[in-house]
């Protein structure tokens, strides 16, 4: 599996560009601010054909590129219908305005085809199989996407802001829910074997048994304890 990922925009937010080899089509999850150009480059280096965008949520630092994205390639995206709305209102998401000078870079609106995710369902896109688990906290809609484990390579887990390395996505935005979110750690992240790679929506890439042993969160989740280690979260 060929999988590029990249930093974007003034969040940092990461974009994957996933395929199952250079020169094949591919998936791109979560292109965000000023994602455009690194997912052409991407595709150009990699000589790859996009079929579809797959989001993790609706905040606008994960698909402000998504209209620019699909237009260009004519793919549909793909995101949970509680989050769907974000696309298009991504003030209302925030629960405040973020900034004219910034609106103006973005192209705010929903891509002429629109698909929605649903909890376990099994995306099988670019001759890749994708489940889907609906994990809100971060967002009603949050949703993560894992791939499955082959006996040459471990499981990959896109977990968009609902697990970082070392910390979890922030809940303090409309639509946050700190139990919801320990409940989506609980029900989605725990059962996972420790070999499978994280790639999260901000930050570098980390392993569920890394992230078992030394993330406060989800050692709290593990343990059955029900207070908050009030550890810093991320995310926008």
């Amino acid at each position: 599996m060929l999988i590029a990922g990249f930093p974007a925009g003034a969040w940092g937010t990461n974009c994957y560009v996933v395929a199952p080899a250079a020169g094949e089509e591919c998936v791109i999850i979560d292109p965000g601010h000023q994602a455009a150009q690194g997912v052409e480059e991407t595709l150009r280096k990699h000589r790859l054909k996009p079929v579809a965008v797959v989001l993790t949520h609706g905040h606008i630092d994960h698909v402000a590129s998504v209209v620019p994205v699909c237009g260009a390639h004519d793919v549909p995206a793909w995101i949970h219908p509680a989050d769907r709305y974000m696309m298009s209102d991504p003030e209302k998401a925030l629960g405040r305005s973020i900034g004219m000078p910034l609106m103006g870079e973005l192209t705010v609106g929903e891509p002429d085809a629109v698909h929605e995710l649903t909890d376990g369902a099994e995306l099988k896109l670019a001759g890749m199989d994708f489940s889907v688990a609906h994990a809100p906290g971060h967002t009603k809609g949050s949703v993560t996407f894992r791939t499955p484990e082959t006996s040459e390579i471990p499981s990959v887990f896109f977990s968009g802001d609902l697990l970082f390395a070392g910390s979890i996505g922030r809940t303090d935005l409309p639509g946050g829910d700190m139990a919801e979110m320990l409940e989506s750690l609980t029900r989605v992240v725990l059962p996972l074997d420790n070999s499978t790679v994280v790639l999260s929506g901000h930050g570098p890439q980390t392993t569920i048994g890394q992230e078992r042993a030394t993330n406060p969160y989800l050692r709290q989740v593990a343990s059955g304890l029900g207070s908050d280690p009030q550890a810093p979260r991320r995310g926008m």
